[in-house]
């Protein structure tokens, strides 16, 4: 039986030369406790040594990958091909299957071949001669590093720290123009005031300074290259009418310099973007299509590195950057924050306010793991970043129009609009639906109803008037004679009067009083007919106090009240 040991310098080819030994897995550790026994039980028959670091680099990627590689095949057609009636040992059972084939050779894995495998590591530098155990280190240091540098796919390209510094000195870049462009406009405008309205752009307005200068050159200077040709002219002419104060050539000069500055620093920041931009793309592809250049460098410059950045949840991705506000938002027991630089996405700012908290949190999710593709992938397109954007796209359109669904009433279909129909039907318009208020007012209504009472009692008004002449005329007679039977007769009468109700009394005693009245008091002046209206009310209330007072003024008055 052989067996084929890979190590770092090289592959090594063993004859085992006692097999019945291997059948004891238990007590086989035992044979390989010195170099001497270990020799009885293996022998090295055959070692190749790689040449440089990259061939064992390739070597080594290729066993990991469970592939085989150019050296191992040259090594097994050029030894164990010999030997093709023997078994061959080997650790990885998937590279066991890859030479039996391509080459035809029959391989063994098992856990005794496991064990002979540890024995032989144990005892590599007496079973290995020619190479010394510093040259062994040596070489298996160089290839772990070369080995983990290759899996985590290291290069220069994907150097993060890049990507940190420009976007910071992108940020103070910004800060910088703001304050130079503020202190020009601020400086050239006490000498040409209009210039600063009439201009808004930054950079167009410090290029118009440096070719002006004095505003006395406006009329002879070209600004078409930096302006339209109607604000060409509208500066040309408020340069005559300036309200702005003289400077001297110096002061010129100055401001001339500082327009100089702003023109390149605004220049190196649009290299810089792009700089930045080309770099996002290089390192992390699939994070620069989700959320942008801008927005992704920071997110990679808060959290340290890219890896670093990977290894966030999406909830901290979600968040990055509103740490302060989360902590208040903790201390005071309060809502949380929903967004923090991702805020400054384009799916969340085209969102609507209601719906920005939703699309945040997807879009963090989302650009989470294009984050650990991009840090940890093999591959280094785009593809996941265009295809989870297509998503998110689709989700915030569903989001946009569930609103629309229910306005519409059926809360699942959106609205249809009909088809439209010309219809010729002339409408006349109705009036009763413009108010809800009665027709007629409930004064009217009282009116009405008093009016139709007094209608329906045509006949007790004319018994009435006959009653109350029949008292008249009795009462003179009972003047003239005073006999028994008229007062038989008011007797009746005044039983007759109590059968009627009590508003017809009352109007009967306020009649009688208006007759007596006009008898008795004809010489009174106007002042006591008023008073005695007044009290009216008061007799018609309370009838029995009226009566004892009349009775003593006239007999006739009190003998109709005490028939009452």
């Amino acid at each position: 039986m052989l067996v084929l040991f890979e190590t770092a310098a090289g592959y090594a080819i063993f004859k085992v030369l006692d097999e019945q030994k291997l059948q004891q897995v238990d007590s086989l550790w035992k044979e390989f406790e010195t170099p001497d026994k270990a020799n009885k039980v293996v022998k090295l028959k055959h070692f190749e040594k790689f040449q440089d670091t990259t061939e064992a680099l390739a070597a080594a990627t290729a066993l990991v990958e469970g592939k085989l590689g150019k050296s191992l095949k040259k090594v097994l057609k050029k030894v164990v091909a010999k030997d093709a009636h023997e078994q061959l040992a080997i650790t990885d059972a998937k590279l066991g299957g890859v030479i039996k084939e391509k080459l035809n050779l029959s391989c063994v894995h098992s856990p005794a071949v496991a064990e002979l495998m540890r024995g032989i590591r144990y005892q590599m530098e007496g079973l290995i001669t020619g190479l010394p155990p510093r040259e062994i280190s040596a070489m298996s240091l160089g290839l772990a590093h070369s080995l983990s540098r290759y899996k985590l796919k290291f290069s220069p390209d994907k150097v993060d720290t890049m990507i940190v510094q420009a976007i910071s000195l992108l940020d103070d870049l910004d800060k910088e123009l703001n304050n130079y462009i503020m202190r020009c406009r601020e400086w050239y405008g006490w000498h040409f005031p209009e210039l600063g309205k009439i201009i808004t752009d930054n950079l167009a307005y410090c290029k118009s300074v440096r070719k002006i200068g004095d505003r006395t050159n406006v009329v002879n200077t070209d600004l078409s290259e930096v302006v339209p040709e109607e604000i060409e002219a509208e500066v040309k002419l408020a340069a005559e009418i300036s309200m702005g104060t003289e400077v001297s050539e110096e002061d010129i000069h100055n401001i001339m310099h500082l327009c100089d500055q702003v023109i390149e620093i605004s220049e190196y920041r649009s290299q810089l973007y792009d700089y930045l931009k080309n770099r996002m793309m290089a390192i992390a592809p699939n994070l620069t299509v989700m959320v942008g250049e801008l927005v992704g460098a920071r997110l990679i410059s808060h959290a340290g590195s890219l890896l670093n950045l990977a290894k966030h949840p999406a909830s901290t991705v979600q968040i990055l950057g509103a740490e302060k506000a989360l902590f208040r938002a903790l201390k005071t027991r309060r809502d949380t924050p929903k967004y923090g630089l991702i805020y400054h996405a384009s799916l969340v700012g085209q969102t609507t306010a209601k719906n920005k908290g939703k699309i945040s949190r997807t879009l963090a999710a989302k650009t989470a793991l294009a984050i650990r593709y991009d840090a940890l992938g093999e591959d280094t397109n785009a593809e996941m970043g265009l295809e989870n954007r297509a998503k998110l796209e689709a989700r915030l359109r569903q989001l946009e129009e569930k609103g629309i669904r229910r306005i519409s009433g059926s809360g699942k279909a959106l609205a249809r609009a009909d088809k439209y129909q010309h219809k010729s039907d002339v409408k006349v318009y109705d009036p009763s639906g413009d108010s809800t208020l009665p027709s007629v007012s409930k004064k009217r209504k009282i009116e009405e109803v008093e009016e139709a009472e007094e209608e329906d009692k045509p006949v007790e008004v004319k018994a009435k008037k006959v009653k109350r002449e029949i008292p008249a005329e009795e009462t003179e007679e009972a003047a003239e004679a005073e006999t028994e039977t008229p007062k038989k007769k008011k007797k009746k009468k005044v039983k007759h009067v109590e059968g009627p109700m009590v508003e017809e009394e009352e109007v009967m005693v306020s009649l009688v009083e208006e007759t007596t009245e006009k008898e008795g008091k004809k010489k009174k002046k106007k002042e006591k007919k008023r008073e005695a209206e007044e009290e009216e009310p008061e007799t018609v209330v309370s009838p029995t106090e009226e009566t004892t007072e009349k009775k003593k003024k006239k007999k006739k008055k009190a003998k109709v009240e005490e028939g009452e």
